[in-house]
C-alpha cells in the first residue's frame, strides 16, 4: 500500500464537492453520485480522476470515435479558493490521435464556474441522437438540442450565443468548432475564446458524441478545512506569484522563450531541420518585437495574478486580415512561425485565430503545416496537389492551407486533416515514399517547441510522456537546459531516469490539483505544495505522500496505454534526430545515438521500478502503489 493510503482521512472532506455527474447521451439521462473521500485522497482530482475513470470504465480496444469511448471532465479541490492559478479543468478519453491515453487541460473561467455549480467530475457515455449541449446551472442539469442553433458554428460564436441566451456574461462555456464536429483527430475544445484544451483530439471525441458544448454557472461556495492557515499561506503564494518567479510570463509572456531557446540551439525551425533561426538573431521574430509592435492587452484567468495571455492585434489597415485579434504564446510562435519558416506576424496570428475559433490544437496544426511545407520542398506534394505553392516561409498560402486542413476541404483536408501520422500513411498509400519521415510526432502527437538535438535527457522525457510528444506532462527539458547532466551525453542513465521520473511525478500532482505550471516555482518545496492540499481538504499530506500519488497516477495512465497495445518502441523520437545533424548553432553536427538513447530509456524504466527491458510496471511496484487492481490486466506485449 502507498504511504498516502496509510494516512488517516477525516470524517468530512473539504474543498471537493464530491459530486459526479453521469451523462448518458444516448438516452439523455443525467445522474448524480458521490465521489468517495478515499477516491479523492488517492486520485487527487483532474488528471488522477481521469486516469482512474478511464481505467475502470473504458473497455480495452474501443474505437476512440465510437459511442463506446468515455469522455471525462474533472477538476480538483481548489477552484474558487484564492490559491493562485487554480481555475483549471481537464478532459480525458482514449485519444483518436494516438489511440492511447488522451488528456488536455485548459485555464480560464470554466473550472471556477463548474465548482460554483457544485461539480467535481462529469462522465459522458454514449452518443446523442442529434447535436446537444449540456447545461450545469447549480442543481439544474439538462441537455439542450442545438442542431439548428449552434452546430456548424465556430467556438467564439457558440460562446457568444450561449452567454446571450442566458443573459449572463459570466457563463463559462467549453465548446468545439467545425473541426471537432467533423471529428478531425486534431480537434480541440475552446473556452473563454483564447483558452484551449488542445492536445490529443479531445474535441473530436466530443464531436463523435454529438456534444457541442458544456455551459456552467453556479452560486455555491467552497469550504476549506483550515481557513485561517490556508488564507495566510495563500496570501504568501499570491505575493510570490506577483514577483520575479513569474515575471517572464507576465512581461513578455512565453514568447520570451524564442530568444533563450534559440541561444541553446533548441528552437525548432523549418520542421526541425535546425535549432536556430536568423530571424530571431536579427530581432525580427522575438518576444520583444512581438510585445513592442503587436500586443495590445494582457489577460488573466480566474484566480490568476500573472496574466500570461498576450493578445495581439492586426490594425484595420492590413490588406488581408484587418482588425484581427489573436492570443499568442511561444508554442504558436513556433508551430506557425519558426517551424514553417514564417516570420510574418499577422500570418501567424491569423493561423492561430483559425485554430482557436474553428477548433483544432494549434501545436499539432502548425506542426502538420510544417510537415506539408517540407514535403512541398522535397517534391512529395506538389502545386498540382494543392492548387498553389507552399514552400517554407509561405504567408497567405499558409493561411489558405491551414483553413482547408482544419475544415477537411480539398487535398489539405483529405491528407493532412488528421495530423502528421495519418498524413504520412495516406501519402505513402498514394506512392509518396518515405512521407512519414517528415512527420514530427511521438505516439501520433505532434512535438512541442523543443528541438531535442543535443537534449539527450529530454529526448527520453518527451518520448515517455503518456499522451505522446509533450513538455507539459514531462518537463525534463529543465534537466538539460540547467546543465544537471551533459546534454550531449548519456552517462548515469539511471540517475537521469530518476530526474525524468521526479519531474513527471510532481507534474502529475500539478495536473491533478489542477494548478498552472507557471506557478510551480512559487512553492518552497514539495511539502509546501502538500500543505495547501491538506489545509483545503483536511486530508493529511506530505511532500513524500503526494509524490507517491503522482507516481501512481503516471503508472496507472501508463498501464492504460499498455492495455491499449503500447510497446517500448512507442517511446521513441522521430528518425530525423538520429540521422540529420544541425548545420549551425550549439548542436551543430550532433545527432542522437540509438544505443545511448536506449540506455537512458532503460534507466528511466529502472528508476520507476518497471521492467527495464519492456517498460511494463512490475507486480511489486503495483502493490507498492496500492494498485493491486491492475495486476494481471495489462495484456501488453513484452
Amino acid at each position: 500500500m502507498s504511504k498516502s493510503k496509510e494516512m488517516p482521512i477525516p470524517d468530512e472532506v473539504k474543498g471537493y464537492s464530491q459530486k459526479r455527474l453521469d451523462v448518458d447521451l444516448t438516452n439523455g439521462k443525467v445522474k448524480e453520485s458521490v465521489i468517495p473521500k478515499e477516491y479523492c485522497r488517492d486520485w487527487i482530482g483532474g488528471y488522477g480522476f481521469g486516469a482512474k475513470v478511464l481505467w475502470d470504465e473504458l473497455k480495452p480496444g474501443v474505437d476512440p470515435l465510437s459511442p463506446d469511448n468515455v469522455f471525462v471532465y474533472a477538476h480538483g479541490p481548489f477552484p474558487t479558493t484564492i490559491l493562485p492559478t487554480s481555475s483549471k479543468y481537464g478532459v480525458f478519453a482514449k485519444s483518436p490521435l494516438t489511440g492511447m491515453f488522451g488528456m488536455a487541460i485548459s485555464s480560464g473561467s470554466v473550472g471556477a464556474q463548474a465548482r460554483r455549480a457544485g461539480i467535481n467530475m462529469i462522465v459522458f457515455k454514449g452518443k446523442a441522437p442529434e447535436p446537444v449541449y449540456l447545461v450545469v446551472d447549480d442543481d439544474d442539469r439538462y441537455l439542450v438540442p442545438c442542431k439548428d442553433s449552434l452546430w456548424g458554428k465556430g467556438t467564439w460564436e457558440t460562446e457568444d450565443i450561449l452567454r446571450e441566451e442566458f443573459q449572463d456574461h459570466r457563463l463559462a462555456v467549453m465548446s468545439i468548432g467545425p473541426a471537432g464536429e467533423r471529428m478531425s483527430r486534431l480537434g480541440c475544445i475552446t473556452n473563454d475564446r483564447n483558452r484551449q484544451a488542445g492536445r490529443t483530439g479531445m474535441g473530436a471525441v466530443m464531436g463523435s458524441k454529438n456534444l457541442k458544448a458544456v455551459a456552467f454557472r453556479g452560486t455555491k461556495s467552497v469550504n476549506v478545512a483550515q481557513p485561517a492557515e490556508f488564507y495566510k499561506l495563500a496570501k504568501k503564494l499570491i505575493k510570490v506569484a506577483n514577483g520575479p518567479a513569474t515575471a517572464k510570463y507576465r512581461d513578455l509572456g512565453t514568447p520570451a522563450g524564442l530568444t533563450s531557446y534559440n541561444k541553446l540551439g533548441m528552437m525548432p525551425t523549418h520542421n526541425y531541420r535546425e535549432g536556430t533561426w536568423e530571424k530571431i538573431d536579427d530581432g525580427t521574430f522575438t518576444g520583444d518585437t512581438l510585445n513592442a509592435d503587436w500586443i495590445v492587452k494582457k489577460v488573466a484567468c480566474s484566480q490568476c495574478s500573472i496574466a500570461c495571455d498576450h493578445i495581439a492585434h492586426v490594425p484595420k489597415t492590413h490588406p488581408l486580415w484587418p482588425n484581427l485579434y489573436s492570443s499568442i504564446d511561444v508554442e504558436m510562435c513556433y508551430s506557425y512561425g519558426t517551424n514553417t519558416g514564417c516570420s510574418d506576424w499577422p500570418t501567424v496570428f491569423k493561423c492561430v485565430q483559425q485554430c482557436d475559433d474553428l477548433g483544432i490544437d494549434a501545436i499539432s496544426g502548425g506542426v502538420t503545416c510544417s510537415m506539408a511545407c517540407e514535403l512541398y520542398e522535397v517534391g512529395l506534394i506538389t502545386k498540382e496537389d494543392l492548387g498553389y505553392e507552399l514552400p517554407f516561409g509561405s504567408t497567405a498560402n499558409l493561411v489558405k492551407f491551414n483553413e482547408e486542413m482544419i475544415l477537411g476541404k480539398g487535398f489539405p483536408g483529405k491528407i493532412f486533416g488528421d495530423g502528421t501520422k495519418e498524413a504520412g500513411k495516406r501519402l505513402e498509400e498514394m506512392g509518396r515514399k518515405n512521407a512519414s519521415y517528415y512527420g514530427m510526432q511521438i505516439k501520433g502527437l505532434e512535438m512541442p517547441a523543443f528541438d531535442i538535438h543535443g537534449m539527450t535527457t529530454f529526448a527520453v522525457g518527451e518520448s515517455v510522456s503518456i499522451r505522446g510528444a509533450c513538455h507539459l506532462r514531462n518537463g525534463a527539458y529543465g534537466v538539460d537546459t540547467k546543465g544537471t547532466y551533459d546534454r550531449f551525453g548519456y552517462e548515469k542513465p539511471v540517475e537521469r531516469g530518476k530526474a525524468i521520473k521526479d519531474v513527471e511525478d510532481i507534474y502529475a500532482i500539478v495536473d491533478s490539483y489542477i494548478i498552472c505550471k507557471f506557478t510551480r516555482g512559487i512553492y518552497e518545496n514539495d511539502d509546501e505544495m502538500a500543505k495547501v492540499y491538506e489545509l483545503v481538504t483536511g486530508i493529511p499530506a506530505t511532500g513524500d505522500s503526494i509524490n507517491k500519488r503522482g507516481e501512481a497516477i503516471v503508472t496507472l495512465s501508463k498501464c492504460f496505454n499498455i492495455r491499449e497495445g503500447w510497446t517500448r518502441a512507442d517511446d521513441h523520437p522521430p528518425e530525423r534526430f538520429f540521422k540529420e545533424p544541425h548545420t549551425k548553432g550549439p548542436a551543430k553536427g550532433f545527432t542522437l545515438d540509438e544505443k545511448g538513447y536506449q540506455s537512458v530509456l532503460s534507466g528511466y524504466y529502472e528508476a520507476r521500478g518497471w521492467d527495464k527491458d519492456t517498460g511494463i510496471p512490475t507486480d511489486a511496484k503495483l502493490k507498492e502503489l496500492g494498485m493491486d487492481f491492475v495486476i494481471g490486466k495489462l495484456g501488453g506485449k513484452k
